[in-house]
């Protein structure tokens, strides 16, 4: 059961902490931040927050195949999952609330006042209305039409965005089945349109796991141009400073297990509020190594592969719990 953290902190003056007491375990530590004078900050985290709940469908709709159509729903298919951060402040242990503010009028105004506006010069805007844009509102907002199959293969990551699964409705389930089939056979991809949070993107469905999962893609006037990318001017390389490089590649080579990744770092910020919450020391400050340019790399990947583990005897990479 999910409680505001305003609902639940006993505020503990004397030695700053906040306690909760709730089903989801809630955590909340205040702390100073030297960069900040007028702040408190709270941090907390919900343990096994999210674990056998079912997320909320993103959108609704049919998706289309020639004449086929089959409702489905749309889930993300991954989220970044990091310690929240909040705005305290630091006098009562409140937390901030962003207003609007009218610089012209010179007075907070409230949400049923606040429009939408496009800049067509310096400080000029011309108004646009909600109604106004459901009016204009795409076709892909109701219904996904595959507009083509693709290899797979020919699709860069460059211009993958977001992950989905698409969940077919009970009344859908024949014709999803169908597609999915269709397509792991013949091992291609389908390129559609969905209108998501109010735009409209292109987007890639594959089969994935047993399931159609959609990746909505960057257009090509969205990938940034960067005048110094892909402008190495070195072209003499030594044969054998590439043999070297290949070598040492070869020593990195496994399999790709996503599971023995972890953020390390988010287990450090935890750890850092366990023991805030516990009234422990100060956790010393991680050292990071300090690196300069490679001059001479035939050196370099002589040592490197010098340093390499046997077989068996290397670090192991944590699993993530």
């Amino acid at each position: 059961m999910a409680v505001s953290l305003a609902e639940n902190r006993v505020f503990n003056q004397d030695r700053g902490l906040a306690n909760l007491s709730c089903n989801a375990v809630h955590y909340a530590v205040r702390f100073e931040f030297s960069s900040h004078s007028t702040a408190k900050l709270f941090i907390h985290w919900a343990q096994g927050m999210g674990e056998g709940t079912m997320p909320s469908a993103v959108w609704k709709g049919y998706l289309t195949f020639g004449l086929i159509s089959m409702p489905i729903r749309l889930f993300a298919a991954a989220r970044a999952v990091h310690t929240r951060l909040h705005e305290i402040h630091r006098e009562c242990g409140t937390r901030i609330h962003h207003a609007l503010y009218c610089p012209y009028d010179e007075r907070m105004v409230s949400r049923e006042e606040v429009a939408m506006g496009y800049e067509v010069e310096k400080d000029k805007y011309v108004l646009i209305e909600p109604s106004e844009l459901r009016r204009i509102k795409a076709a892909s907002s109701k219904a996904m039409d595959i507009l083509q199959f693709v290899k797979l293969s020919e699709v860069d990551p460059i211009y993958f965005e977001t992950s989905y699964f698409a969940v077919p409705e009970e009344a859908g389930k024949r014709a999803y089945a169908l597609l999915l089939r269709t397509m792991e056979e013949m091992k291609y991809a389908a390129i559609s349109r969905v209108t998501l949070h109010q735009r409209e993107r292109t987007a890639i469905l594959r089969p994935y796991r047993g399931g159609l999962t959609l990746h909505t893609f960057y257009y090509t006037n969205e990938v940034q141009v960067v005048k110094e990318y892909a402008k190495t001017p070195v072209k003499d390389l030594k044969k054998q400073e590439i043999t070297l490089g290949e070598q040492f590649a070869k020593t990195l080579v496994q399999p790709f297990r996503p599971e023995q990744f972890q953020n390390d770092h988010e287990a450090q910020v935890k750890a850092l509020i366990e023991q805030k919450v516990k009234g422990g020391p100060a956790i010393k400050e991680r050292t990071t190594k300090e690196w300069a340019p490679v001059i001479d790399l035939m050196s370099a990947l002589k040592k490197s592969i010098a340093n390499v583990p046997a077989p068996g005897k290397g670090k192991k990479l944590r699993k993530t719990a």
